[in-house]
């Protein structure tokens, strides 16, 4: 299974980029170099005029493939809760018990992806970039048009299928999509604070309690409908 998904190349909106950054060693490079930089020195002091000059590129060439480094983020981002589907699916595959299926689900949005080789990108820095850097890639004013153009698709496509896996637990329960939304935001939230604001959070940077308290928080959500 690890030789299979370490080999798929995840499709995000193409409204998040100008030309398909794989289709040429250079847009390769934009994305994995970008990746890096964007998490070590984060959105604000990340520009392109950076970026070119690690690529070995020019500023002109990566704005053919991003309209802004806003995008830039946005399209790693999306890659990541693409790659996060696809382990959704090969995790669950034949496991018939949604309780088990939802278990698997709750520990994918808390620890992140157990499939950790990807011969694209990186998937171990994507969740650390996700962790410290995606929230801004929404939390901004044009939020609502980035929505309409299909920027959030994949986070909902992923979101949407633990959803569906929670109304298989308890088909009456009122609010799956509105507590996997929870989960997924407050887990990388915890995530961060655990490493750069402890006073916020009892758990520690390894995660093991953090995963029990999301377990915690869903099936009792679930089991108290």
């Amino acid at each position: 299974m690890e030789s299979i998904i370490k080999k798929i190349r995840v499709d995000v909106n193409p409204n998040l980029y100008v030309k398909e950054p794989f289709s040429s060693d250079l847009g390769v490079s934009i994305v994995r170099e970008g990746a890096q930089m964007l998490l070590e020195v984060g959105l604000e002091f990340f520009t392109f005029k950076k970026l070119a000059q690690k690529t070995g590129g020019t500023e002109a060439a990566i704005y053919r493939y991003f309209e802004n480094k806003h995008r830039l983020l946005q399209y790693l981002s999306a890659w990541y809760w693409a790659w996060m589907e696809h382990n959704l699916v090969f995790s669950t595959t034949n496991i018939h018990d949604p309780a088990e299926r939802l278990d698997i689900g709750v520990k994918l949005m808390v620890d992140g992806p157990c499939y950790l080789e990807n011969e694209y990108l990186d998937p171990k820095m994507l969740r650390s970039l996700v962790i410290n850097e995606s929230i801004k890639a929404y939390f901004t004013k044009s939020v609502d048009t980035e929505h309409e153009s299909g920027a959030f698709d994949q986070v909902y496509s992923f979101r949407q299928r633990i959803s569906k896996i929670i109304s298989e637990v308890n088909p009456s329960y009122e609010f799956p999509k509105t507590l996997v939304s929870t989960v997924m935001e407050a887990s990388l939230s915890q995530a961060f604070n655990s490493v750069h604001l402890p006073d916020m959070t009892e758990t520690s940077r390894d995660g093991s309690e953090r995963y029990r308290f999301f377990h915690q928080l869903v099936f009792n959500a679930i089991a108290n409908d």
